[in-house]
């Protein structure tokens, strides 16, 4: 390479001394002459090298089957190598060209390979780019923080090319700038300190599994409600289901608490769990003709008269006095009312019948009696699930006063003190 770049570039001195020319002017001359051929043979390496690694490739990845090519071509990987190509001949053309000036020749010299840095490391970062989008398509690896892995890579790298620019620029040796590097760590450490944060917490994020490209999550902190659309280092976006966007530091989602709704997603059903509020004083026993009217009520016909049977035996086997209803066995319309939301929740579509089906009685309080209901909807989609849980308390506040059951409610108005 050196001794074709003599052929080049050390013809013309010889030449324009036995035309006659003195030997400073001959020198200046050649000096300029070679820097335009230095130009013009740059210029048409790029133009060469952009036809070969553009254009070329470009025809190339469309024939592929593999979609990374393709991925380097819309990062503009092969148009920056194209970049590169001519300067790294400019970068030995230098030292031919300018032999005999040493000042100019290392100050070009250190220009041109700090350009040389720059663009190598912007290649390397479409590089990671390109690979980002390759592995983001993959489904085993769409829901990966791999913006956050190819952030921390492209920092250590940016930090070697700085490292490498300096003691280029400075002439320092390595050894002595990662000296200077380390007694600067404090500063360094506190200029970075989101990004050192945000790298700790995205290798926790990665390795327990946390929080997944996708996921639902629920941050009260940073009034985040919705799902993770991008995990970087520093920050973690969620769409909010009303379409803003949350950034929340990457950080804070191994600081703080925050709920993940995956497992939820992930399994048979969405859970139901709301109450509605029984009025103490409307429960009471039924007597027989209470009882006979509510065997009309289809879902618990059957319960009913089996339930009869057994109470009246177990009264009559104990001689029970049933002039007053408190004595002995008896059923409650609170009591038949739960078991009717059973059976009514049985047969209600859209829930999981192999998961929890039930309606309890909760402590009671001084708004009445809550009468919870826990189910699961075998729909998980929001709409739905809203859908599915509407209907089914629309129905047992529709279905309360066929029990002589009230739900409770505060007053509309205060009564009048000063009456």
């Amino acid at each position: 390479m050196h001794k074709l770049l003599d052929k080049i570039f050390n013809f013309l001195y010889p030449l324009f001394r036995d035309w006659g020319m003195s030997r400073s002017f001959a020198s200046y001359t050649s000096l300029i002459f070679n820097i335009a051929i230095m130009l013009a043979l740059a210029y048409a390496i790029y133009y060469i090298a952009k036809f070969v690694l553009v254009t070329l490739m470009a025809i190339f990845a469309q024939r592929t089957k593999t979609k990374f090519d393709d991925y380097l071509i819309n990062n503009k990987t092969t148009k920056y190598t194209a970049y590169l190509i001519p300067f790294f001949f400019i970068y030995k053309a230098v030292p031919v060209i300018l032999d005999k000036y040493e000042y100019w020749e290392a100050v070009f010299g250190k220009i041109v390979g700090v350009y040389i840095v720059l663009i190598s490391l912007w290649i390397i970062r479409t590089i990671f780019n390109a690979l980002r989008d390759y592995l983001k398509n993959k489904p085993e690896y769409s829901d990966k923080p791999i913006d956050s892995f190819v952030q921390v890579i492209m920092i250590v790298l940016w930090i070697f090319g700085v490292a490498l620019i300096v003691s280029t620029l400075f002439g320092m040796k390595r050894g002595e700038l990662l000296t200077i590097l380390g007694t600067l760590s404090a500063i360094i450490i506190l200029i970075f300190r989101d990004t050192i944060l945000g790298f700790v917490s995205s290798v926790q994020v990665a390795i327990n599994d946390m929080v997944r490209i996708g996921d639902w999550i629920t941050m009260d902190k940073f009034g985040a409600d919705g799902d993770v659309i991008e995990i970087n280092l520093t920050t973690v976006k969620v769409r909010n289901f009303d379409n803003t966007i949350t950034t929340i530091p990457t950080y804070a989602l191994s600081s703080d608490s925050f709920q993940n709704w995956r497992g939820m997603q992930n399994s048979q059903g969405r859970r139901i769990k709301r109450h509605v509020l029984i009025k103490s004083s409307s429960v009471r026993f039924l007597n027989d003709e209470e009882l006979h009217q509510m065997k009309k009520i289809q879902l618990i016909t059957s319960y009913i008269e089996s339930r009869q049977a057994e109470i009246e035996k177990y009264n009559d086997l104990r001689g029970i006095d049933k002039n007053l209803a408190i004595n002995g066995r008896n059923m409650t319309n609170l009591g038949l009312f739960r078991k009717y939301i059973i059976q009514y929740l049985v047969n209600t579509p859209g829930l999981n019948k192999d998961m929890h089906i039930i309606c309890r009685q909760l402590q009671s309080t001084a708004h009445g009696v809550p009468l919870e209901i826990y189910v699961f909807s075998s729909d998980k989609r929001w709409a739905n699930y809203e859908y599915i849980m509407a209907d089914i308390f629309d129905h047992i506040m529709a279905a309360v006063g066929y029990f002589d059951l009230e739900i409770f409610e505060l007053p509309s108005s205060l009564p009048n003190l000063d009456k």
